[in-house]
């Protein structure tokens, strides 16, 4: 029996309604493990990441405050997410919730927009939080850093809450997703582990903003749109339960990495960045091989990833390319400018994407499918690059050319925000898939009848729909 359809959500008249987008970070010096004695998502070692542009990757994020609404609610790329329950996000989406409150309603007064007649009167009514992200959910790619980012700084509008030398943005979205706090900010970000009980100096530090090293690039092969089967915080614990690697790298391995990785990065020095990017990425899935059971991130294609980038900077004689994987198959690959981030682009095209690379062929395998044909038309990779980098070719369901860029940001533009919400009445608007989603594999069919039998099928359902409109007409 198919079940009904969920109840359409409550249409409101009185409401607040707020915005915001922030954009995912992709660590270049990672941190996996939390330091359970501390609590409250801090880290075992610091970390670093670059923030890429909010045009290509983000997280939109749209807040509805009415006092109709009796509880939370959560829409996340279309679909409702259970937020009562005892799930790790519904958890941490609660904690985050109630700590912006509880800020709110400290306030003297509410937002000037606010249809509450005060503060603690808005910390009290229920929210409506709809999301969406422009690029694969949980497969390795910080989705959860930029939906808790985009989360915090929407609430921020809509609470009227600002940072103070007492309260942090950076550290309340650390409480939703770690790395989630290095989203708030552009450029290159450290999110330092701190070491106070109070877990206060646990938050995201901007080292560098954007416009520091504007030529830098970014080429992101999406090896698979699924999510991951382990997640990140189910392998965190296990690494801690189990790898004695993990505390070596914290301590001997990331932190002082971290330096090395800051001096490169103010001197504009690629090659040394390149290969401390690199590195740190070995080294972070080396803890999750030494974890007991293993947990594997990489797949066949993220392997074949990595002997292209290698491969590439042989053929170039020097570093020019620097691969880093999060927890996930999806190798983020930075360039030392725009024209090796074409060259590389083109290579990784051709042995990921498959044959037709013009701009027709590559629409829906890329957020820009006429850059990206270009550049494959002005590089062509030699036949002994090629043959350098394997055999095999396609096994990638998207590619995005992107570069660094700012922080989260506020408010949405009308039109995105109308997108995701009805402003109207504050409902949630229906809408199509993103292209990560229309990109990803066709699932499997169903079992049971046999194809042949579901064609004949399929065939006798469309001569019986055109006999009833024939029917129709006469």
């Amino acid at each position: 029996m198919v079940p009904p359809p969920p109840p359409h959500p409550k249409p409101l008249e009185v409401f607040d309604m707020a915005s915001a987008l922030a954009p995912t970070n992709i660590a270049v010096v990672k941190y996996w493990g939390k330091d359970a004695a501390r609590g409250g998502n801090t880290p075992i070692n610091s970390s670093a990441s670059l923030t890429l542009d909010p045009n290509d990757l983000r997280a939109e994020t749209v807040m509805v405050a009415s006092p109709e609404l009796r509880s939370d609610e959560l829409y996340l790329n279309g679909r409702k997410v259970d937020v009562k329950g005892d799930g790790t996000h519904a958890k941490r989406l609660r904690r985050c919730l109630a700590t912006m409150r509880r800020r709110c309603a400290k306030a003297k007064h509410p937002p000037r927009s606010s249809r509450a007649t005060s503060s603690e009167e808005l910390s009290r009514w229920g929210v409506r939080v709809v999301s969406r992200n422009t690029f694969p959910t949980a497969a390795g790619l910080a989705s959860s850093a930029a939906g808790y980012a985009a989360l915090v700084r929407c609430a921020s509008e809509l609470y009227g809450v600002r940072d103070t030398p007492s309260f942090s943005l950076s550290a309340t979205a650390r409480e939703g997703s770690g790395s989630a706090c290095r989203s708030l900010d552009g450029g290159l970000v450290a999110w330092r582990k701190g070491c106070r009980a109070d877990r206060a100096d646990s938050k995201a530090e901007q080292l560098f903003d954007e416009r520091h090293w504007p030529d830098l690039r970014c080429v992101i092969i999406v090896a698979s749109a699924a999510e991951k089967e382990t997640p990140s915080t189910e392998g965190m614990q296990r690494s801690v339960a189990t790898s004695p690697f993990l505390t070596h790298r914290a301590e001997a391995v990331a932190e002082p990495r971290l330096l090395d990785l800051q001096k490169a990065f103010r001197q504009r020095n690629f090659e040394r960045f390149g290969e401390l990017t690199m590195r740190d990425s070995n080294s972070f899935h080396a803890t999750c091989l030494d974890t007991f059971p293993p947990i594997f991130y990489l797949n066949e294609v993220s392997k074949r990833a990595i002997t292209c980038v290698h491969a590439f900077n042989a053929a170039q004689k020097r570093t020019r390319a620097a691969y880093t994987f999060d927890a996930g198959p999806n190798a983020v690959v930075f360039c030392e400018n725009e024209a090796a981030a074409d060259a590389f682009a083109a290579l990784a095209a051709t042995c990921f994407l498959g044959a037709d690379l013009s701009r027709r062929g590559l629409r829906g395998l890329t957020n820009a499918p006429e850059k990206l044909a270009r550049a494959c038309r002005a590089n062509p990779p030699s036949d002994a690059l090629l043959e350098a980098c394997g055999d095999k070719r396609g096994g990638a369901t998207m590619m995005y050319l992107t570069r660094v860029g700012g922080g989260a940001a506020a408010p949405l533009a009308d039109s995105a925000r109308d997108a995701l919400v009805d402003a109207s009445d504050g409902t949630p608007q229906a809408r199509g898939r993103e292209a990560w989603q229309r990109a990803a594999p066709p699932p499997p069919p169903a079992s049971g009848a046999p194809r042949v039998l579901r064609v004949v099928v399929a065939v006798v359902a469309v001569v019986w729909a055109g006999s009833l409109l024939a029917r129709r007409k006469v």
